[in-house]
């Protein structure tokens, strides 16, 4: 081997090098192991039950109540709650670990099955969404 092909063999092994380290980078701003401002919003105890064919086959009956609590990392004012794109009107309550939120399905809402949109944004205006199916009866 001589002394040319080697040190091409070297600049080419180094060339490589520094761009497979360059392709590798991670330009986001949130790589791993920094601080993602966006802070969880957790909805949880959805009132009535979900319905599920396998396991919650009920029916609820119209303008019947609906509850659920929403993290403390909500920002409470941003609540909203929509059936069939109708936006309904809710109580919010501060309960010791979060929001207890509280509402009544639509007289329009019977005979047919319904989600109950559920949004709000957190501390660092991060939207998040959830809801729940029910089955409403006439």
């Amino acid at each position: 081997m001589t002394l040319r092909t080697l040190l091409q063999l070297v600049l080419t092994v180094g060339v490589c090098g520094t761009f497979g380290n360059v392709w590798a980078y991670d330009a986001s701003p949130y790589a791993p192991g920094s601080t993602d401002p966006c802070t969880p919003v957790y909805f949880s105890a959805f009132t009535p039950t979900p319905f599920s064919a396998e396991k919650n086959n009920v029916e609820v009956a119209p303008k019947s109540e609906f509850s659920f609590l929403a993290s403390k990392t909500t920002n409470w004012p941003t609540i909203t709650v929509k059936i069939k794109e109708e936006k309904v009107p809710v109580t919010v309550t501060t309960i010791t670990n979060g929001y207890l939120v509280k509402g009544k399905l639509p007289e329009s809402a019977k005979g047919r099955y319904i989600r109950v949109e559920v949004f709000a944004k957190g501390p660092s205006d991060c939207d998040k969404a959830d809801g729940w199916l029910l089955k409403v009866g006439n």
